[in-house]
């Protein structure tokens, strides 16, 4: 290697680093000062385009230095990442973001440019002809904001009604609802133009996932011959299994009794577009605004007629859960729970009108709070008024008795709760125990604890597939129509992946306990905030759910390299006389291997996301917290491909790395939605 390209290469790491360390600086600088600041110091500075202009030259260097378009997939690739980056520039240069206000029966012609804080003419008029607010069935709370707008040009005349889940596209300018005015006659429209930007971006992507996939599928590729290699040679089938399948209280509160309560949660109501018992519905909504599955010593269903029957009493019970404690003092709450009748004030008018108008509709952490108690509000009103749970209409042929004990039995068993924790315990043992047989191996050809903890994940499979199955007959269809259900899928196929393979690889079997129980987590937590209502149609778009699941089941790769790594790094650290030799090839070759698919899904997902949002919202991408974590995350893990490097060669820095990568997925995963908050923030 001549000196000009050594240079080339330490330049071009440097400037990696850099960017990395910029970009996690950055969301602490966002967390502390907003997002505009950031924007202004660092995403939006001619320094910060500068050191992405820099890496991308230096990675054309190096790609025509090294010869590397000989390498066609390698070469499409890395090229697929300078058109991503090429089209970054584009928007960032040519893009128009900003933000026209509009009066009822008044035209306008001029917007506020975010970018040069000028305002700047349209080549059209615009005229809102109304604005109105749409309310749940029966209720006073908003479910969206829509404004019926005309444009008005040479060409023609365009009559466009603009929601906040419905953008609408005129001359080049992407509209789309964001505020509105006190009064209600006047609304406020976020402008977006990017007419070459968003074009060379979706193709940087397209060419990413054609050189992704042929990278995997390139016959004398890196990745086939890992497939090939003879440390795996016995275990291959098991190893594409996991490829492919790892995506009453003191006071008297007015309700029925017990027994009444245990026969009306037989009774068959209509629930989400399908028939149920009610004890379903109620579970649900019990859980989703109170945050727990019963109130103060009564159980959902006595909860959900308490409501029905006495709503003029249960609107002064705490059960409402707020967890934004800005909120809290911003309604005066003491405690975690609000009352119904302290969302309104003293006239009767419900106050988070005026903090939806005050918040100016952002997606700042107070205003997804908002939302969240909003849909609470709305979702109370709903079942008051009879909106939300509908009685089983004459004529219509009700569930058999085996359907109502079988949803039952699955409302009444916490699979869920009860896998996660068994088994995360169960992995934590089984850990301890391999650990100690890597130190002291076993003379005798028969480990009983290695068998009894293989029998306990069996009966864990077993239990979790019995869970599951009755899911599938419960509603009828292959539960995998969301986040929840895709989890469940996933923990599945990681528990009976784990037994098939555990017998060749013993490190699985802990592994196979530790990944089914954060996934099982995962699928719990998301069980504590049901979707009870379509209360928000952006966030059930066919490419969000395909975008989280991508991203879980790389989650769920790079945490199986991350025990491995652990795993390995103790054996090569306690490998006296070459007595793990083995072990140590296996798992160097699984981990290069899971390195392909893991970091594949998780620029899949990344991109999927970004399309997502750009059909949603109007911009691919919006330096988000979440965003910038999972950028960073991809970038970490994607300079583990570079086996030249020094760090990789060696089998202990290629472990040590990816256990220490890990912690940019944590970071990604539980950092920002607990500490830096943002657009994808849940805590």
């Amino acid at each position: 290697m001549n000196h000009g390209m050594r240079i080339t290469k330490h330049i071009t790491a440097f400037l990696f680093c850099c960017i990395i360390l910029v970009l996690g600086a950055a969301t602490f600088l966002e967390q502390a000062h907003g997002n505009d600041y950031a924007a202004a110091m660092v995403y939006h500075t001619p320094w910060f385009v500068a050191l992405w202009a820099a890496l991308a030259a230096c990675t054309l260097i190096v790609i025509f230095k090294k010869h590397l378009f000989k390498r066609p997939c390698i070469f499409l690739l890395h090229l697929s990442f300078v058109i991503i980056l090429a089209g970054g520039l584009t928007t960032f240069l040519t893009g128009k973001t900003g933000t026209i206000h509009l009066r009822e029966g008044m035209t306008e012609r001029h917007f506020y440019n975010k970018s040069t804080k000028e305002n700047e003419i349209l080549p059209f008029d615009i005229r809102l002809d109304s604005f109105c607010i749409k309310y749940y069935n029966g209720t006073s709370a908003p479910s969206n904001f829509i404004s019926h707008v005309t444009f008005v040009s040479d060409r023609d005349t365009t009559y466009a009604n603009i929601s906040m889940n419905n953008t609408f596209t005129y001359q080049g300018f992407r509209f789309y609802q964001t505020s509105f005015d006190k009064d209600m006659h006047g609304s406020v429209l976020s402008i977006n133009k990017d007419t070459w930007g968003t074009g060379i971006t979706y193709t940087g992507y397209l060419l990413l996932a054609i050189a992704m996939l042929w990278t995997l599928a390139a016959r004398y590729g890196e990745f086939r011959k890992l497939l090939k290699h003879p440390a795996l040679r016995k275990s291959i089938l098991m190893l594409v299994c996991i490829l492919w399948l790892s995506p009453v209280h003191a006071r008297s509160i007015a309700t029925i009794n017990i027994e009444k309560a245990e026969a009306a949660a037989r009774m068959q109501v209509i629930y989400n577009n399908r028939i149920v018992p009610f004890d379903t519905p109620a579970r649900d909504f019990v859980q989703k605004i109170y945050g727990k599955p019963s109130y103060k010593g009564l159980n959902a269903e006595q909860a959900v007629y308490g409501w029905l029957l006495s709503p003029e009493n249960w609107k002064d019970e705490a059960f409402i859960l707020i967890k934004d404690q800005r909120l809290r003092q911003q309604l005066g709450i003491k405690g975690n729970y609000a009352t119904f009748a302290q969302l309104f004030d003293a006239n009767g008018t419900y106050k988070l009108t005026q903090f939806f108008y005050e918040e100016n509709a952002s997606e700042s952490q107070n205003s997804k709070s908002i939302r969240e108690l909003d849909e609470k509000a709305g979702l109370i009103m709903m079942l008051v008024n009879g909106s939300l749970i509908t009685p089983l209409p004459e004529g219509t042929t009700p569930l058999s008795d085996a359907k109502i004990n079988a949803e039952l039995c699955y409302n009444r068993i916490p699979f869920c709760k009860i896998l996660f924790m068994s088994n995360l315990t169960l992995g934590i043992l089984a850990f301890c125990w391999l650990l100690y047989r890597c130190i002291r191996p076993s003379k005798t050809k028969h480990d009983y604890l290695r068998n009894t903890f293989s029998c306990l994940l069996t009966i864990a499979c077993i239990f979790h597939f019995a869970g599951y199955v009755l899911r599938w007959y419960i509603g009828g269809r292959i539960p995998l129509g969301n986040g929840h259900e895709t989890m469940l899928f996933m923990s599945g196929a990681i528990m009976l992946t784990a037994i098939c393979i555990q017998k060749k690889f013993p490190f699985m079997l802990p592994f196979g306990f530790i990944l089914s129980g954060f996934t099982l987590l995962v699928a719990y937590i998301s069980q504590k905030n049901p979707q009870i209502t379509p209360l928000m149609p952006v966030l059930q778009s066919p490419l969000l759910s395909i975008h989280v699941s991508i991203i879980m089941v790389s989650y769920a790769l790079l945490a199986f390299m991350m025990f491995n790594g652990i795993f390995a790094c103790h054996l090569i650290l306690h490998n006296k006389g070459n007595r793990y030799d083995r072990p140590i090839e296996q798992l160097t070759v699984l981990n290069r291997l899971m390195l392909y698919p893991a970091v594949f899904f998780l620029g899949a997902g990344i991109f999927l996301g970004a399309i997502w949002a750009n059909i949603s919202w109007g911009s691919y991408w919006s330096w988000d917290p979440k965003e910038v974590w999972a950028l960073i995350t991809f970038m970490i893990y994607g300079a583990a491909f570079h086996r030249h490097l020094a760090l990789f060669r060696r089998d202990l820095g290629f472990h040590a790395y990816l256990v220490f990568a890990f912690l940019a997925v944590l970071m990604t995963y539980f950092g920002v939605n607990y500490f830096l908050g943002g657009m994808h923030s849940y805590a």
